[in-house]
C-alpha cells in the first residue's frame, strides 16, 4: 500500500495567538495599543472596530515591526506605571502639528493612553527640575569639587568661628569660596575623634537625602575656630573674647560638605514641644515627611552595599530649603515652620564589623542589637525614631522586651497618629518576619501623606481596578494645581511637591493594594 500522506504544513502568523483580552483583531492590523503605554490593555470595546479598513496610527505609534517603539507594540502588564514613557510621548506639546493630534482623535484608546502618557511624562520633567533646585545641578557641583581639589583653609573664607551645628560625630563651620564671579557658602565638617566615614561617603552618589561631599583635605586648624567640648583646645575668656590657644593647633581631617545643617533632628524635636501640643497635625505631617526622607536615604544606601552609621536623632541633620521666589517672599509659613531637609550624615560598610562612632546609648543599642544585620537594625532604629519623633519615651527595654509587655502608647492627636503607631509596632516586631523592610515602610508613609485613605474603600470594595482609577485622577488634579500655583500664587514648588511627585510617578496599583492591606 502506499504510504500514508505527509501532513500538510500550516504557516503561522506572527501573532496568530491573541493576547489576553483582545479577541477582536483585523488579520494584518497591528493594534496601536496606546492604552498599554502606561496601564492596562483597553478592553474590547475600546479598540478598532472588526473589519474597519487599515489606517495610519498617530506619528508615535509602530509602523515598521521592530524598529525604535518597539516596547509600544508588546504587550505590558496590566500594572506598568512605573515604566518611562516612550521619547516621543516626551516630545508631545501644546504646539504638537494638528495632523498628528487629529490621527489620535480618531481612536478613543489612542486618546487615552496619549492623555496619560503625557501625563506621566510631564511628572517626571517636574520632578527632575524640582530636584535640580533642591540639590543644584549635577555639572557645576563637579565644576565645583574641580575647583576645590588641592584647597584647604587658606582659601577659605571662616564665616562663623563657632559651629553652626554640632552633630554626634562632627562639628560643621558656615564657610564661603568664590565660585564663577558668585559667592557660595557650604559647611566644613571636621569629624570628632574616631568617627571619621571619609571613604565610605566619597563613594556615594548623589541622592537628596545623603549629605554631599565637595572636597576634603588635611590641614592644621584656624586659630579662630572653636571646637566645644575638647578640654584644653578651646577656653573662652570672661568678657567673651576668642579662646586663647597657647600651643599649636590640631591637625585634622576637614570635609568640605555642599549643605550647611542648621540643626539636627534631636535639637527640632527638642524644640518642638508647644507645636506638638497646640498643632499635632501640622507636626506630625512634619514627622512624615521627615521620616520618609530618611527611609529614602536607607534604600539608596543599601542599593550601594552602604549602612548608616550610629543612625540617632543627633546624627540626622536638618537643612533649610533653597528660598522662595520673591514673589513668595514675606508671606507667612504657616505655623512659623517650613520643611527642612533630612540629611544622613554617618555611613559605614555593610560588611564592617563596627561603627565609626557610638553615641551615649549607641553602646547598650548595639549590645542589643548584636543579633540583628545592619538591615534589620536600621528598621529597628526607625521605630524607635518614631516614637522620639512624637514625644513618647521608650528605652531600649520597651523595644527588646516588649514580647510580654506591650510597646508604649502613643496619644490619638492628628489623623496621622494611628498609622505612625501601626508602621511603628511593625518595625518594632519581634518576629524578623513579621517586620516591614525600609521599603514598605516608605510607602506606608507616602500613604499616609497623599492617599489613598480608607474612606476610599467605605463605598467600593477595595480593587486593582479602583486603585488604578484613583491613580489616573489624582496624577491629573496633582498636575492641575502644580499649573494653578504656576498661574495665580506665584508659589514654586518645594520639598514637599516633590515628594509627593515621586510618590505618584512610580506607585503602582499592585503596591497601593498591598500597602493598603498592611496598614488597614
Amino acid at each position: 500500500p502506499p504510504p500514508p500522506p505527509l501532513p500538510k504544513k500550516q504557516l503561522q502568523r506572527a501573532e496568530s495567538l491573541p493576547e489576553p483580552g483582545s479577541s477582536q483583531r483585523c488579520h494584518g492590523d497591528p493594534e496601536p495599543r496606546a492604552g498599554s503605554i502606561l496601564y492596562s490593555i483597553p478592553p474590547p470595546h475600546l479598540r478598532h472596530e472588526e473589519g474597519a479598513p487599515p489606517r495610519d496610527g498617530p506619528s508615535w505609534a509602530p509602523k515598521k515591526p521592530l524598529t525604535k517603539s518597539r516596547s509600544l507594540g508588546e504587550p505590558l502588564a496590566r500594572s506598568s506605571p512605573q515604566k518611562a514613557p516612550s521619547p516621543s510621548l516626551k516630545e508631545l506639546t501644546f504646539g504638537t502639528a494638528d495632523g498628528e493630534l487629529g490621527q489620535l482623535l480618531e481612536s478613543p484608546a489612542g486618546v487615552c493612553g496619549v492623555i496619560l502618557g503625557c501625563q506621566e511624562a510631564a511628572l517626571a520633567r517636574l520632578s527632575a527640575h524640582m530636584q535640580e533646585e533642591l540639590v543644584g545641578p549635577e555639572e557645576r557641583q563637579q565644576l565645583l569639587e574641580a575647583e576645590l581639589a588641592g584647597k584647604r583653609w587658606a582659601a577659605l573664607r571662616v564665616l562663623e568661628p563657632r559651629p553652626c551645628c554640632q552633630s554626634g560625630d562632627a562639628w560643621y563651620f558656615r564657610v564661603g569660596f568664590t565660585f564663577e564671579h558668585s559667592q557660595l557658602q557650604f559647611a566644613a565638617k571636621v569629624p570628632k575623634p574616631c568617627c571619621s566615614s571619609l571613604g565610605v561617603q566619597s563613594s556615594l552618589g548623589t541622592h537628596c537625602s545623603i549629605q554631599r561631599l565637595l572636597g576634603r583635605f588635611t590641614d592644621r586648624l584656624p586659630r579662630e575656630l572653636v571646637l566645644p567640648g575638647i578640654p584644653g583646645k578651646q577656653s573662652q575668656g570672661p568678657s567673651g573674647e576668642e579662646p586663647a590657644r597657647p600651643g599649636p593647633q590640631p591637625v585634622l581631617q576637614v570635609l568640605l560638605c555642599a549643605e550647611v545643617p542648621q540643626q539636627t533632628l534631636a535639637d527640632f524635636v527638642k524644640g518642638s514641644h508647644a507645636l506638638h501640643r497646640t498643632s499635632p497635625g501640622h507636626y506630625e505631617r512634619l514627622g512624615c515627611l521627615l521620616l520618609l526622607q530618611l527611609c529614602m536615604g536607607l534604600e539608596h544606601l543599601r542599593g550601594q552595599n552602604v549602612a548608616q552609621g550610629d543612625l540617632c536623632p543627633e546624627n540626622l541633620l536638618l537643612v533649610q530649603c533653597p528660598s522662595p521666589p520673591r514673589s513668595q517672599q514675606g508671606q507667612k509659613e504657616p505655623l512659623g515652620l517650613s520643611l527642612p531637609r533630612l540629611l544622613i550624615s554617618s555611613f559605614f560598610k555593610v560588611q564592617e564589623k563596627q561603627r565609626p562612632c557610638s553615641s551615649s546609648q549607641e553602646q547598650d543599642w548595639t549590645q542589643g542589637l548584636a543579633a540583628s544585620s545592619p538591615p534589620a537594625a536600621a528598621e529597628l532604629n526607625v521605630g524607635r525614631l518614631i516614637y522620639q519623633i512624637l514625644h513618647v519615651d521608650i528605652s531600649l527595654e520597651n523595644i527588646l522586651g516588649f514580647r510580654s509587655k506591650r510597646l508604649p502608647e502613643i496619644p490619638s492627636l492628628s489623623i496621622y497618629s494611628a498609622g505612625l503607631k501601626r508602621l511603628a509596632t511593625l518595625l518594632l516586631h519581634r518576629d524578623p518576619h513579621q517586620r516591614v523592610s525600609i521599603e514598605q515602610a516608605r510607602g506606608i508613609l507616602q500613604v499616609l501623606l497623599w492617599g489613598p485613605r480608607q474612606e476610599l474603600f467605605a463605598r467600593s470594595r477595595k480593587s486593582l481596578a479602583l486603585l488604578r482609577s484613583w491613580l489616573e485622577v489624582k496624577r491629573a488634579l496633582l498636575l492641575l494645581r502644580f499649573a494653578e500655583n504656576s498661574a495665580g500664587a506665584r508659589v514654586g514648588p518645594g520639598l514637599e511637591e516633590w515628594l509627593c511627585c515621586q510618590y505618584f510617578q512610580g506607585v503602582t496599583e499592585h503596591t497601593l493594594y498591598q500597602v493598603t492591606q498592611v496598614l488597614y
